[in-house]
């Protein structure tokens, strides 16, 4: 009998096929490109950027994107401590099974505890988590405000705000920063070559 969190007698079922050969089949390792950030940091722009670079030298990759999510997989949840916790961990969970299949799985979400995004790179195997900080300030987040959002939080309209209300704790030690050079903030294409080329550089775009 084998118990995992509220379930027994369940028991893990190996396939022949495993992520050595879907990975030689792509010609790419598998990972999960984290990118974490406040609001308006630019984390979807970046997604979406890379993303289009992948499928340009034909790899193959899938952004979970948090907004997006939350339209299905994470309905459920709000934003509460807890409801965030669980949705960091439901995506996480989901980002692992991608990276298993040999995909380059990019996830952009808040994500705003530390704790959280550590436990989601303890998911992964060989260190397979490359967690890419969008280091924005806050007066330029909020100055773009894309949704609209930061305008209802300073109205108390939006309890809970990240960066207004409640804490982003940015990372110690993240693979990738990217940030403001000399007041001015890099091109999504200057973006997305850095991560490209650390993806590169470290050997993900090929098997």
């Amino acid at each position: 009998m084998a118990t995992v969190g509220n379930s027994t007698n369940i028991f893990w079922q190996e396939s022949p096929i495993g992520r050595l050969e879907r990975q030689k089949l792509l010609n790419q390792k598998g990972c999960v490109v984290w990118i974490t950030g406040l609001s308006g940091s630019g984390k979807s722009t970046l997604a979406f950027s890379v993303n289009k670079e992948l499928y340009s030298r034909g790899k193959l990759s899938y952004i979970l994107d948090g907004d997006n999510l939350r339209h299905g997989l994470n309905k459920n949840l709000g934003f509460s401590a807890e409801d965030r916790t669980e949705n960091i961990r439901r995506v996480g969970e989901a980002a692992k099974l991608f990276a298993d299949a040999g995909l380059i799985c990019i996830a952009s979400l808040i994500s705003p505890y530390r704790k959280d995004r550590d436990a989601c790179r303890a998911m992964l195997p060989d260190s397979n988590f490359i967690e890419v900080f969008m280091n924005m300030p806050l007066e330029l987040c909020e100055a773009r405000d894309p949704k609209g959002l930061y305008k209802l939080a300073r109205a108390g309209k939006i309890k809970g705000f990240t960066g207004i209300d409640d804490p982003y704790e940015p990372p110690l030690n993240c693979e990738i920063e990217i940030k403001q050079k000399d007041g001015v903030c890099p091109t999504p294409n200057a973006m997305a070559g850095q991560v490209v080329s650390y993806l590169e550089e470290e050997g993900y775009l090929h098997f």
